[in-house]
């Protein structure tokens, strides 16, 4: 005799109910913020690695405007390609054949426009003066580069008046115990070597002209 089944109990009783899917959604979108990280910072490392760089010269010594360039004052950098136009170090045989066209600071990267074929500062009607002068007669620090106003440093024996022998004098070299060499113009040369003689010259830096 068949045992009638109880209602409501028709299925059976070891099968258990749906589970709702666990959410994942925020995982994978984090797991795609990863991947998308990884993939910027090995494109770095492969750019970075990948020889895409250049040789560049860069100045290691102040080179003033009309000064040439030796090669003492450069040396070579590698540099990321950026597209500015700096000068090859391939070029430098032809760099060391050139003039500053303006004063350049020790560090900078080396341009074709800062140099040129011909000096003006050491070009006709222009002289090259030396002087040596004492303590108190030349600020401290002076470098090859700078300019300097020539002033004649009347006596204190005399009534005379301090005088502007040159206005903006570049200093080409500087040397030991205050010896200066400066570029001047050729009409002012003879009274500057005159009052220099005399020990009655001095020299102002003028920062501003450079």
């Amino acid at each position: 005799m068949r045992t009638a089944e109880k209602p409501g109990l028709s299925a059976p009783a070891s099968r258990k109910l749906p589970v709702p899917p666990r959410e994942r959604k925020p995982a994978l979108a984090a797991l795609a913020v990863l991947l998308i990280l990884g993939g910027a910072l090995a494109t770095t490392l492969l750019v970075l690695r990948s020889g895409d760089r250049v040789s560049a010269i860069r100045v290691t010594q102040q080179v003033g405007a009309g000064q040439p360039f030796t090669d003492r004052v450069i040396e070579e950098v590698q540099i990321a390609d950026t597209g500015v136009d700096y000068v090859a170090w391939s070029q430098r045989q032809r760099v060391l054949q050139t003039f500053a066209a303006v004063t350049i600071l020790p560090g900078t990267l080396l341009t074709s426009d800062m140099g040129v074929t011909a000096s003006q500062e050491l070009g006709p009607g222009k002289a090259r003066v030396g002087l040596a002068l004492k303590p108190g007669q030349y600020p401290a620090g002076l470098e090859a580069g700078d300019r300097v106003q020539i002033v004649h440093a009347a006596g204190r024996t005399t009534q005379q008046d301090s005088q502007v022998l040159a206005q903006s004098a570049l200093v080409n070299s500087v040397g030991d115990k205050g010896q200066i060499t400066v570029i001047v113009d050729a009409s002012t040369s003879p009274e500057i070597v005159g009052y220099a003689s005399a020990g009655e010259v001095a020299v102002a830096e003028l920062p501003g002209a450079r």
